[in-house]
């Protein structure tokens, strides 16, 4: 078998686009389905709570058999492009339907719309996104062409979550006075649909460019697996596990942070203006975590390994949280403030992610060394389950916060006053300390069990190349 040819700048791009789409979507659902549903549609916190909650749990069973499913997959398109299209398409329209309540709907009945559609549409974000991840391993060598193409693929969903969180709450508004909203709440409710419609088709572009450019140019020999034999290779994967873990603490503070902020900043810090607070929290917390996915990756990754790298990147999360207590209680309504922790917090989770997907595909070559099988789709397939486990732990988490203290849903989504000191005291440090303690939990947990330094990768790949030309 011939040397692969290294990837073309055309390539990279075509991959990279996708991954745009594909995290454009993802954050319109993690982030703001929590605030459409609860404080668009009037739905109760501990509805949503619960909705969240069960979704994860069908997840937890769906997602291990697409990967299954997809390293089964036999086509003359490949193992992982058919899927990848087809779930694009299909999430695309389910994500119209899922901002798209018909607004007759009231009680029972708008709960079970909500719960089908968002339960639908992660089944077919995760037939999709398993594919999208899975492709890396496929088309790559391993070693530096894999982790560049993983970092720039991580930073390009960064800059599609970016995106999405800067301009949507300010594009609601536009377009729903555009198309006829005549209330706060018919703004708001239009304005999502609308919003979604055209998120979903930029998404489906996005993802017809990289399956039409991207090749895999070669077969991964991916053994059939029943469901026992997978959850037993995951098990066997410790490395994959602690990086699993890890996932989930990181996405759960930044999903905590992103939920509640909305309400913070409407209910507590600035009710008045919380519109335009929101989307520049927002736009700065997200610019910055584009340019340290462009730039300060690239800088601390020739002043350090990766290992380091990720342990400075919990400490200026850290840092953040702590600063935004302490403005909290300064008495100032200035967003500006709290637009440092904003810049601190979303770099280190930008940097963050760059890493963890490094780190993910390095455990498929530790996974081969050690169980002598590649398990691409199931490490991958994990990765999307606990990215969507972590939004679900999120909302649920956000859901009481909101439900134990009392901040109730503005039905029409009308400028109320400040809450009450108890419910701005629980709102403070429910979006800070529980996102303190879910990030040291992480830290601790990983320090203790990773061991794929760089000089060890180096081992790993050495001792593939020699078993494969034995």
């Amino acid at each position: 078998m011939g040397k692969k040819k290294s990837l073309t700048g055309t390539e990279r791009f075509a991959y990279g686009i996708g991954a745009v789409g594909k995290d454009m979507v993802y954050m319109l659902s993690a982030s703001y389905i929590s605030i459409y549903f609860l404080d668009v549609m009037g739905i109760s916190a501990a509805a949503i709570a619960v909705l969240l909650l069960v979704a994860r749990v069908f997840d937890a069973f769906n997602d291990p058999i697409m990967g299954v499913l997809v390293a089964k997959t036999k086509t003359r398109w490949g193992k992982f492009r058919p899927w990848l299209l087809i779930g694009t398409i299909t999430n695309a329209i389910i994500l119209y339907l899922m901002f798209s309540i018909p607004p007759t709907l009231d009680g029972p009945g708008l709960v079970a719309y909500a719960s089908v559609t968002y339960i639908l549409w992660g089944l077919t974000y995760t037939m999709m996104d398993i594919p999208y991840w899975s492709m890396v391993p496929a088309f790559t060598e391993s070693g530096r062409e894999r982790e560049s193409l993983s970092a720039f693929a991580r930073s390009c969903a960064g800059v599609g979550s970016a995106l999405i969180s800067i301009v949507t709450v300010m594009s609601v508004a536009a377009l729903g006075k555009r198309f006829g909203g005549a209330t706060d709440n018919e703004i708001n409710r239009i304005g999502y649909s609308k919003f979604a419609l055209i998120i979903a088709i930029i998404f489906v572009v996005f993802i017809c460019i990289t399956c039409f450019v991207i090749k895999e140019k070669s077969t991964v020999d991916m053994k059939s697996a029943s469901i026992g034999d997978m959850f037993k290779a995951l098990v066997q994967n410790d490395q994959a596990m602690t990086v699993v873990l890890a996932i989930v603490m990181i996405n759960t503070a930044l999903y905590i942070t992103q939920q509640l902020v909305y309400f913070f900043l409407k209910y507590d810090f600035s009710p008045a203006t919380y519109q335009a607070d929101f989307t520049l929290f927002n736009t700065v917390g997200g610019g910055c975590q584009i340019l340290a996915m462009m730039f300060l990756f690239p800088i601390l990754r020739k002043m350090m390994d990766t290992i380091k790298i990720f342990y400075t990147c919990f400490g200026m999360a850290i840092v953040g949280y702590i600063l935004i207590i302490v403005i909290s209680f300064t008495g100032t309504s200035k967003v500006n403030w709290l637009l440092i922790p904003a810049a601190l917090i979303m770099a280190a989770v930008g940097v963050l992610n760059v890493i963890i997907t490094v780190f993910l595909a390095n455990t498929v070559d530790y996974g081969e060394l050690k169980n002598h099988r590649r398990d691409e789709s199931v490490i991958f397939s994990m990765q999307t389950f606990v990215v969507k486990l972590a939004s679900g732990i999120a909302g649920f988490l956000s859901s009481m916060v909101l439900f134990i203290f009392s901040i109730n849903p503005d039905k029409n989504a009308e400028v109320v006053e400040a809450i009450s000191s108890t419910s701005s005291m629980g709102l403070r440090f429910s979006m800070t300390l529980i996102p303190i303690v879910v990030l040291l939990i992480g830290f601790v947990v990983f320090k203790k069990k990773y061991l794929l330094s760089d000089e060890r990768m180096d081992e790993i790949t050495a001792e593939l190349s020699r078993r494969k030309e034995n």
